[in-house]
């Protein structure tokens, strides 16, 4: 594996050095599609008796929710979003898509959710460098986290979202946080620290949405994520080292993520 790394980066050219991209207007109308596809299909899961959480409509269902109650965190790609069944594609991008759920003990869905509409996720949570609450209504708020991203180079963004929450019932409830500003940020910790111009860096994250369910459990809330993000395309040379490195970061940090919600909330 270190090998393939180094090989990338040679390829690619240094990691300071890596070579800018830039987000065309199609790749945007693309994922605008894809998210909106998204969107529609869980709207459809939630309004549907079969389930509330996205695992609760795959093959491996029953699996995963053993697995979920058993303390183990649960991390799978998804299948890409589609419009009228053919998969919609995003050119000169790639779209990274991934569910993971995980058990929080101890607690319900009212008193994490109330905890979790009062603060942003903390300094040193999964990713996150820095964060404020910028402005807070009711269920709603928008945020500032940095954020730090580890693949074959470290990235760090200055980012704000818009979060939304959805109280179902006394069981269930959901979290929306749209990313309305992603900014790479270079010579970071220098005095020469700026601000890249967004969607005119090197492409390592352009878009991020994440779609939170919360399900009341026996002994606790099953908190589950879907993320969708959207990175630059990778080069054909390099691609089939670099999409198995960009797959194994996706993974790690969705359970870093989950792990540390865990961590924060369990009693």
């Amino acid at each position: 594996m270190r090998c393939a790394v180094v090989v990338v980066v040679m390829l690619l050219g240094s990691a300071a050095g890596i070579a800018a991209a830039r987000l065309c207007p199609e790749s945007v109308a693309a994922w605008n599609r894809y998210v909106s596809a998204t969107e529609a299909r869980i709207a459809a899961e939630l309004a549907s008796s079969r389930g509330f959480l996205a695992l609760d409509f795959s093959a491996g269902a029953a699996t995963a929710r053993r697995a979920l109650l058993a303390g183990e965190i649960v991390v799978e790609p998804m299948d890409g979003a589609k419009a009228g069944g053919v998969p919609i594609g995003v050119p000169s991008a790639l779209v990274h898509h991934w569910r993971g759920a995980i058990l929080i003990p101890g607690t319900t869905v009212a008193r994490l959710v109330a905890a979790l509409e009062q603060s942003a996720p903390p300094a040193g949570q999964a990713d996150v460098l820095e964060s404020e609450v910028l402005e807070r209504r009711p269920d709603w708020m928008r945020v500032s986290l940095k954020l730090q991203r580890k693949n074959i180079v470290t990235v760090v963004y200055n980012t704000e979202h818009v979060v939304v929450f959805s109280h179902v019932n006394d069981m269930r409830a959901t979290s929306t946080s749209t990313a309305t500003r992603i900014a790479e940020v270079a010579d970071v910790n220098t005095r020469q620290e700026h601000e890249l111009r967004p969607g005119d860096d090197r492409g390592f994250l352009w878009r991020l949405n994440a779609y939170w369910r919360y399900e009341q459990a026996a002994n606790g809330v099953i908190a589950e994520c879907e993320s969708i993000t959207l990175s630059r395309d990778i080069p054909a040379v390099v691609k089939y080292v670099v999409r198995p490195l960009a797959d194994r970061a996706a993974r790690e940090s969705m359970t870093s993520t989950l792990a540390s919600l865990r961590a924060r909330f369990s009693s």
